[in-house]
C-alpha cells in the first residue's frame, strides 16, 4: 500500500465497527486534517457497503481529533439497489469526535450529459508558487504529505498582501507518487488554506461543518483546487471547493462552514 493508503486504514471488528489509527503525519498543528479524518471514516463505510464509491458525503466536526487510536462506528439507514446511506461516528476515547452521514452508489466512466467549466482559471502550473515550509514547532506535519502549487495571488497573504477576498487556488497531489481516487478526494477538498486569509484573517479556522460530492472517478495526474467564499459574517464564514482533474473533468465538489480564525 501507498503511504497515504496505510495512514487511512481501517481494521473490521464487526459488521458496524472498525478500528483506525489516526496519523501524526496529517497534523495542522495540534488537530488532524479534516479531509484526512474523512478518508479513514470512508474507508470503513464503503467496506461495509454493497457499492463502490462515497457519492456523497456530509460530516460535523464536533471536536479536534488527535493522533492515535480511534473506532469507526456505522449504523446502515437504508440500503438499495443504486445506493446505500449510512451513519457514522468517529470515537476516541469513547467520545464521538465527528459524525457524519454517507450515500454510497457506483459510479461508471459515463460521459456527462453536461457540465459547466471552472469558476477560474488558474495560471500554468511552472508559474505558481508554494508556500514556505512550516517550522518544526508548529506541527504542521500535514504540509509534508502533499504538494501544493499555488496561484500567486491567492497566497499573498503570506507577503501581507491578501488579496481582500475569501479565495485559494492550488494544483494538488499526494507527496509520495499516487493516482488519485475517491480517497485522496476526500483529501483534497480540504487541503487548500482557509480561503479567509485571503480576506486578510489569521489563525486556526475550525470547520464545523462540511459536505462534499464526488461527481467522477479522477484520472491520473494533478488535480485542480479552486477555493472560494460568499460570506465572511460574525465570526462564520462558508468555504465552496472545486476539484477538476488532469483530464479537465470536475470530480468533486465541497462547501463548508467554519469558524474565523481564532489566534
Amino acid at each position: 500500500m501507498a503511504k497515504f493508503d496505510e495512514a487511512t486504514a481501517v481494521t473490521k471488528v464487526d459488521e458496524t465497527t472498525y478500528d483506525a489509527c489516526l496519523d501524526p503525519g496529517y497534523s495542522i498543528g495540534g488537530p488532524l486534517n479534516g479531509g484526512y479524518l474523512m478518508a479513514v471514516l470512508l474507508r470503513a463505510v464503503v467496506d461495509a457497503s454493497p457499492h463502490e464509491h462515497p457519492v456523497s458525503t456530509s460530516v460535523q466536526f464536533l471536536r479536534a481529533a488527535r493522533p492515535g487510536p480511534a473506532r469507526v462506528r456505522l449504523e446502515q439507514i437504508k440500503t438499495g439497489r443504486t445506493a446505500t446511506m449510512t451513519r457514522v461516528a468517529l470515537v476516541q476515547e469513547g467520545t464521538s469526535f465527528i459524525e457524519g452521514l454517507v450515500t454510497t452508489a457506483t459510479l461508471s466512466d459515463a460521459v456527462p450529459d453536461w457540465t459547466d467549466g471552472p469558476s477560474a482559471v488558474m495560471p500554468p502550473i511552472e508559474r505558481c508558487v508554494s508556500l514556505p515550509a512550516p517550522k518544526d514547532a508548529s506541527n504542521l506535519t500535514f504540509s509534508a504529505q502533499v504538494e501544493l502549487a499555488f496561484d500567486p495571488p491567492t497566497v499573498g497573504w503570506v507577503d501581507g498582501r491578501p488579496t481582500g477576498r475569501p479565495e485559494a487556488r492550488a494544483y494538488f497531489r499526494l507527496a509520495e507518487p499516487q493516482d488519485p481516487d475517491p480517497y485522496v478526494l476526500a483529501l483534497a477538498v480540504d487541503a487548500l488554506p482557509p480561503v479567509v486569509f485571503s480576506a486578510g484573517a489569521r489563525g486556526w479556522a475550525p470547520t464545523v461543518d462540511l459536505t462534499w460530492h464526488l461527481r467522477a472517478l479522477p484520472a491520473p495526474g494533478w488535480l485542480t483546487l479552486l477555493g472560494g467564499g460568499r460570506l465572511i459574517s460574525d465570526g462564520w464564514f462558508d468555504e465552496e471547493v472545486e476539484v477538476w482533474d488532469s483530464a479537465g473533468r470536475l470530480v468533486a465538489q465541497s462547501r463548508q462552514l467554519a469558524r474565523v480564525g481564532r489566534g
